[in-house]
């Protein structure tokens, strides 16, 4: 493990229109600060990141305004590349062709969701900690909790709940691995999905709620609860 370094990229080509916004997901600002900045700022102080990359549509509007506004509070870490695809596969698979003079092929591949502010320090190091050791990677995944109900036709069918899990990311794996995977793959959803298909078998690692996506309405205030009581734990300790 300590020869393996680790890098970040985080897919942000998205236009976020299950939120029926302006603008997309990752600028819309939660207590003044836009959802990447949060996501910049958790892999920032993380040990051991060596790069973070927020993988841009080469067509987006409005990454010059976010960074006139915040680069010069970003980590020196952080790269923007404009390589976004149509597709969430063809953006991870896209960035990691611009890493591949960077990174050794077994050199560990963080892919987080743009919005996904509500992500920690202390969740990336439990990832790294429990999957770390596994050649397949692993990811965040929370366990599903509710009875799930599936519409068949018409019928409505109750699905047993045991062994389902909600994936979450970080979803962690080596840069070979990923990457062949993902050109082999490509209905591929997320990127552990690609793994399975080629053999592999993630990890799954206990995430939390606060880590939550947003794509609708409603996720941005669930998630902005958990970022106000994050912020006020932060100031009564410190």
């Amino acid at each position: 493990m300590a020869s393996r370094r680790f890098f970040v990229l985080i897919p942000a080509a998205g236009t976020g229109t299950r939120m029926g916004a302006s603008l997309p997901k990752q600028y819309l600002e939660i207590q003044g600060k836009p959802v990447l900045q949060y996501v910049l700022e958790a892999f920032a102080a993380c040990r051991g990141i060596e790069r973070i990359c927020v993988l841009a549509s080469p067509q987006d509007r409005w990454l010059d305004g976010f960074l006139k506004a915040w680069r010069d509070r970003m980590d020196a870490r952080v790269r923007f590349l404009r390589c976004g695809g149509q597709t969430r596969r063809e953006t991870v698979v896209n960035g990691l062709l611009a890493l591949s003079s960077e990174c050794a092929p077994q050199d560990w591949i963080l892919v987080h969701d743009a919005a996904r502010p509500g992500i920690t320090p202390a969740l990336v190091a439990r990832l790294v900690a429990e999957a770390g050791d596994s050649g397949d990677g692993g990811l965040l995944a929370l366990p599903v909790a509710d009875t799930v109900k599936r519409l068949n036709a018409g019928r409505l069918e109750t699905v047993p709940r045991d062994g389902l899990w909600l994936a979450q990311t970080p979803q962690m794996f080596p840069y070979a691995v990923l990457l062949d995977a993902l050109r082999r793959h490509v209905q591929a959803t997320d990127e552990a999905s690609a793994v399975e298909a080629a053999g592999g078998r993630p990890k799954l690692v206990q995430g939390h709620v606060c880590n939550t996506k947003i794509t609708r309405p409603d996720d941005l205030e669930l998630v902005e609860m958990f970022l106000k009581a994050a912020e006020k734990d932060r100031q009564e300790r410190g």
